[in-house]
């Protein structure tokens, strides 16, 4: 099951996805950088930019393990970390929030959004 702790997907524009609570562990989430960013090449192919089909969210999957989060106009809305396992993802924010998804054929649906990765420019 996808889900995330209360925060609320504030696009105007949209309806605010549903929201759970994640039953992973903290500690369990905020496992280091440097294993997130040494997984098997394959799950390397996540690495890079991922977009709602509106726009307005935009998370950037880094090399090494941590991830920038932008919405509508703010950039760098929130940071924090990822964990990729098979076709899961866990995030754990700078704040303490987690969150969850799954990439399913080129798609990641995450906390009732479904983002698209970007074509690089």
């Amino acid at each position: 099951m996808i889900g995330c702790s209360p925060r609320s997907y504030s696009n105007p524009n949209s309806v605010s996805p549903s929201q759970t609570t994640s039953s992973q562990p903290m500690a369990e989430a905020q496992k280091s950088r440097t294993e997130a960013a040494t997984q098997p090449t394959g799950q390397q192919s996540y690495v890079g930019m991922w977009v709602t089909k509106d726009g307005y969210i935009r998370h950037e999957l880094l090399p090494n393990g941590r991830y920038d989060e932008a919405r509508g106009q703010k950039q760098s809305a929130y940071q924090g970390n990822y964990i990729l396992t098979g076709n899961n993802i866990d995030y754990v924010d700078d704040t303490g929030f987690t969150a969850d998804g799954e990439f399913r054929d080129g798609i990641l649906y995450h906390g009732g959004m479904v983002l698209y990765r970007e074509a690089k420019k």
